[in-house]
């Protein structure tokens, strides 16, 4: 009998966990490795032996689905064989951190590889960050270039060893190293230790990983790092010693804690602890925000920096340019940073920290990408068919055989340099999956966003029919692929910009959605972006437009000059319209003095939410239906409300969150009745949360809240991302279904 099994089997230990069960149970044949998927065949007993093997699968291995047919084959014993280049379907493992094993040897003085930083088994370690192409031999990997030394050939080969057929096993003697250099691409004495004790000191370094490469500092030196890095606001991630260490400064429940120490070991977002021994340094690490970003070491030269160190942590920032892709190469030597501990493995793969905010027992990915991506999803259509995302925090996706897969995270492709790497990514990924035609292409409506170029390009090369699917419609439709849902749904699509099917930016928006069309129920009321993009950097000009609406001239001359109103009032005729849902939190975060300034993307709404957090119901705004066709809900006049809340101008800090939160809960409360109207008249049991806004916590409590009240089903992301890395997704979905 063989059996062909796809899923993730490939680089997990899966071929020797086949092999020990088939000696074990006196069964002949052999497994081997078949293009992307693993080919068995056996003598007698394959029910048994596939009963056995699903109940002793390797941690990080996935079956998916199985397939089997008769063989006349016959074999003395059970070997492995070597690979073929079968059936691509599934791909390659993610990276995962290293396992408990390997880090015991890490630390034994008596074993080979102590302090050795590439230590790994078939359990861990880099995989997507390091591997080529499939099947997943060791010369498909960029370990291809350091040789085996004996003793790690004997590991190799013995079926009782954990390293047996690990293809990215090194020791030492031949492995992979790390090197020191100072600024001047000098080597320097002292290597990891050295670096370490440098580290202690205050120096800035660049450390070199396994998916690309980390600016970082000791935890007394950020300021240090946010005046050299021209980072004055933006959050950095940390890494943190241990799980004790993680507890003296931040809150961190159960559930945060399963996903900190997970094999993946992504970057979450947890509470900063109120301690004013460290609330400096927690300021220094997020200014203004009631969170900061944690990791634990993943890789062995990690938990070594923190052998030799006596900073509880790092700083660990992707090294990149400005919106440019994380740099893999020498040419991290242009930061200018003062020391950069470098390895000589080659990256294939860019891979960024993932980063999660959880939500009750659900994730929410800020950033997918290392120890998720490569990530299968199923659906229901099986056409090949590419997406191109948005623009801003993007992927792409590549679905073929009913399923789909996203690449890593990509980033701002506004930029060239990021633009390629989406190309390159995407080209990977249908080379992995064996994708040589293509049957549609998605792309976002948006005439402008360079991610059509992309999709014009795939399509005009494959002959593929183009759609232009609309930004929030994408959103909504991810949703529902995440939940696994076939029917319609209503969702609340709420984010910061969104071209919208009326050539309007649209982003507070109430949508009936299924896979092949969409319903724009209602929306917040219209407000002019000043300037356009400019007001998204500016929100005081977003607060102007909305006081001139108003009529209120109160307040206006504390952010602009008598000369510059007159040029805005007089812009403001021809200014673009948006819904957007973000701009309204921009706003609010303005006026009530809270952040007056984007030096990041989201920073206003984003210092607006430990405001939220700590606010309570204590102010009624009435909100009115502007509109009663498609359900338009004034915003216009909430904010004259808040400014009868705010004659005096000097409120306490309580006050603007009780401000804060009585306004946001009001208004959703708006769009929610609007939601739960439209899923009684249509017969609709699902009502969900999606886009950037709703990586805001307490927005989705209120909106869950309101939702079980209405005794219908509440929907929110767990695997795809809430924000724009998620449109690829639903694009792919929407453009499958048109298709099917």
């Amino acid at each position: 009998m063989k059996i062909f099994i796809q899923g993730v089997v490939q680089g997990v230990g899966f071929r020797p966990t086949v092999y020990r069960i088939a000696k074990r149970m006196g069964l002949k044949g052999y497994v081997r490795n078949n293009g992307s998927n693993v080919e068995i065949c056996l003598d007698k007993e394959h029910k048994k032996f596939l009963t056995v093997l699903k109940n002793e699968l390797p941690v990080n291995a996935r079956i998916d689905d199985i397939k089997t047919e008769e063989s006349n084959d016959r074999y003395d014993g059970f070997t492995i064989l070597e690979s073929s280049n079968g059936f691509r379907y599934s791909t390659i493992p993610p990276d995962t951190g290293i396992c408990d094993d390997c880090l015991s040897e890490l630390f034994d003085k008596k074993n080979r590889r102590y302090l050795y930083p590439f230590t790994n088994c078939t359990n861990c370690g880099a995989r997507f960050s390091l591997i080529k192409d499939v099947p997943y031999d060791r010369k498909n990997t960029s370990m291809a270039d350091f040789v085996l030394c004996e003793s790690c050939r004997k590991e190799y080969v013995s079926p009782d060893n954990r390293r047996f057929h690990a293809q990215t096993i090194s020791c030492p003697e031949h492995g992979p190293e790390y090197v020191l250099y100072d600024k001047n691409k000098k080597i320097v004495d002292g290597n990891i230790k050295r670096f370490a004790e440098l580290l202690d000191k205050g120096i800035i370094g660049v450390l070199k990983g396994w998916g690309g490469m980390h600016i970082c500092c000791g935890l007394n030196d950020i300021k240090k790092m946010r005046k050299w890095y021209k980072r004055e606001y933006k959050p950095f991630a940390v890494m943190l010693k241990d799980m004790d260490t993680v507890r003296k400064y931040v809150e961190i429940t159960d559930d945060e804690k399963k996903i900190l120490t997970s094999v993946q070991k992504p970057v979450v977002l947890l509470k900063k602890k109120d301690d004013k021994k460290i609330n400096q340094i927690l300021e220094d690490i997020s200014p203004g925000l009631p969170n900061i970003g944690v990791m634990l070491p993943y890789s062995g030269i990690h938990h070594i920096l923190f052998h030799y160190m006596k900073n509880d942590g790092v700083v660990l920032t992707s090294a990149n340019i400005h919106d440019e892709p994380m740099i893999i190469n020498h040419d991290v030597f242009n930061l200018g940073a003062d020391y950069y501990l470098l390895h000589n493995r080659k990256i294939v793969n860019r891979c960024d920290d993932s980063v999660i905010r959880t939500y009750k027992n659900r994730k929410f990915f800020i950033r997918k990408s290392r120890g998720w991506i490569p990530m299968k999803i199923d659906v229901d259509y099986d056409n090949n068919v590419v997406s191109a995302g948005a623009e801003q925090n993007i992927s792409s996706s590549v679905s073929k055989n009913s399923a789909v897969y996203s690449s890593q995270y990509i980033g701002n492709v506004r930029y060239y340099p990021t633009f390629l790497f989406l190309e390159e990514s995407t080209f990977y990924l249908m080379h992995l999956l064996g994708v040589k035609s293509v049957d549609g292409v998605g792309i976002d409506l948006h005439p402008r966003y360079v991610t059509r170029k992309f999709g014009e390009k795939i399509s005009e090369k494959h002959d593929a029919e183009l759609f232009e699917i609309q930004h929030h419609w994408a959103h909504a439709v991810s949703l529902m692929v995440d939940n696994k849902i076939n029917e319609s749904i209503v969702a609340l699509t709420l984010d910061g910009t969104g071209y919208g099917n009326d050539n309007k930016i649209w982003g507070g928006e109430v949508l009936l959605s299924n896979y092949n069309s969409f319903e724009r129920v209602g929306s917040l009321e219209e407000i002019p972006l000043i300037g356009g993009d400019a007001s998204v950097k500016d929100p005081r000009r977003v607060v102007f437009a909305i006081f001139e609406k108003i009529g209120i001239d109160a307040d206006i001359n504390d952010y602009f000059d008598e000369k510059e109103s007159d040029i805005f009032r007089k812009s403001m005729k021809n200014a673009p319209l948006t819904t957007s849902f973000g701009r309204i939190l921009d706003a609010l975060s303005c006026y009530l003095n809270i952040c007056q300034r984007q030096t990041y993307d989201g920073e206003p709404a984003m210092k607006l939410e430990k405001y939220l957090e700590d606010g309570r119901l204590k102010y009624g705004f009435d909100v009115d239906i502007v509109n009663r066709e498609r359900k338009i809900v004034g915003t216009i006049d909430m904010f004259r409300q808040l400014v009868d809340y705010t004659k005096n101008k000097s409120i306490s800090k309580q006050k603007k969150s009780d401000l804060s939160y009585s306004f946001v809960y009001h208004l959703l409360k708006e769009l929610i009745r609007i939601a739960v109207e439209k899923a009684d008249e249509k017969g609709i049991k699902y009502i969900g949360i999606t886009g950037g806004v709703s990586y805001n916590t307490t927005i989705t409590k209120i909106v869950e809240s309101f939702i079980k009240k209405s005794n219908k089903k509440f929907l929110t992301h767990d695997n795809i991302p809430n924000g724009d890395e998620g449109i690829s997704v639903g694009q792919n979905a929407i453009v499958g279904h048109k298709l099917k």
